[in-house]
């Protein structure tokens, strides 16, 4: 949704975002009243939204607009940039300077590219095929919510108070207990270590380093983890049946 009293600043917009990728325009508003009005109607995933505008303003709007059970991303658009900080308290996504150029407008849509809070309880809810637990797991990184979906988790490792969770993008900290995910994932994850789980789909194979040590390999990442001689058995046995 695009949110400007300005109809010239309105058309830009709308000419920058075929460009942009894939996304849908779903309706505008000339100001702040308008624009909650017509996000009721609407229910669009990001907002455009000017800061200077008549009757309820750009950072009135986008607080109101945060309260929602389907709240949007929001993005700013301004010609004053001494709004920076009270748009990113107001919970902004981002900030454009105006004229907003078609580079920084498609690296703000792509940032907002973040699950609202009911598409993420969807997701978070919403059980696999085989009727084992989540199909995605969360973190909140810089005011956005990174989530990757459970099969593509290689393994997952207690670090302190968080848990690593390792998948093709790289590395991610959740705040769960290795024991939770366990019991929660009891056929997708195999326990090889006191501080870690190995996915069963992703694992290669078996060998001992060059200590001797028995450990997991995988298959996509150049990376060995470490099996406990307590676990060993139960590894083994495991891994002969994949």
């Amino acid at each position: 949704m695009i949110v400007d009293d300005e109809p010239l600043a309105r058309e830009r917009l709308k000419a920058l975002l075929p460009d942009c990728g894939d996304y849908t325009l779903c309706g505008e508003a000339s100001n702040g009243e308008e624009a909650l009005q017509t996000a009721a109607r609407c229910r669009p995933d990001i907002v455009l939204m000017d800061i200077r505008m008549p009757g309820i303003d750009g950072m009135a709007a986008a607080r109101r607009l945060a309260e929602l059970r389907d709240a949007p991303a929001v993005i700013f658009t301004t010609a004053y940039d001494q709004h920076a900080l009270s748009a990113f308290e107001a919970q902004a996504t981002d900030y454009l300077l105006k004229p907003v150029r078609r580079e920084r407008l498609q690296e703000a849509l792509a940032k907002a590219q973040r699950l609202t809070r009911p598409q993420l309880a969807h997701v978070l809810q919403d059980a696999e095929d085989d009727g084992e637990g989540r199909s995605h797991l969360c973190a909140r990184s810089r005011g956005r919510l990174d989530l990757v979906p459970i099969e593509e988790v290689y393994y997952l490792r207690a670090d302190h108070k968080y848990v690593t969770v390792r998948h093709p993008g790289g590395e991610m900290l959740i705040e769960e207990s290795l024991k939770t995910l366990e019991e929660e994932f009891p056929r997708r994850f195999l326990r090889i270590h006191r501080n870690a789980l190995a996915a069963r789909a992703h694992i290669a194979g078996l060998e001992r380093d060059a200590r001797g040590r028995l450990t997991v390999y995988f298959k996509g990442i150049d990376e060995r983890l470490e099996v406990s001689r307590r676990h060993a058995a139960e590894v083994r046995e495991s891994v002969q049946r994949l």
